[in-house]
């Protein structure tokens, strides 16, 4: 399965799908905004990623007004599920693989694993 999880709003998000030619790749586009992210398909990136902890964005706006920072897997979990500003943007799955985030090093990863596709 090759699948980015995006936003569309997002000009970063927009430049590494450019970036990787991901239209000219046959990758299914789930934009977070316009279809939420299910629990199974949170589930099925924290079992690539090894913890939901790795899937969470802390530059997002909205995290910086929490009362409380999360702590555990589970409040990591619930506050990605229940809102999108929480995952952090781009997640790539390539098969087995996945790349998360816009770090340079990440795309340059996911960049290599797809010319060898």
């Amino acid at each position: 399965m090759k699948k980015i999880y995006f936003l569309s709003s997002c000009s970063t998000c927009q430049r590494i799908i450019q970036q990787l030619d991901l239209k000219n790749k046959a990758f299914i586009f789930q934009d977070i905004k316009t279809e939420s992210i299910t629990e199974v398909q949170l589930d099925e990136m924290k079992k690539k990623a090894g913890s939901y902890e790795a899937l969470f964005s802390r530059v997002a706006l909205k995290y910086k007004t929490l009362p409380l920072k999360p702590t555990s897997e589970k409040e990591f979990k619930s506050l990605i599920l229940n809102e999108y500003t929480f995952l952090k943007r781009p997640v790539i799955i390539v098969g087995d693989q996945i790349f998360i985030g816009n770090n340079k090093n990440t795309i340059a990863e996911a960049e290599k694993v797809l010319q060898s596709l």
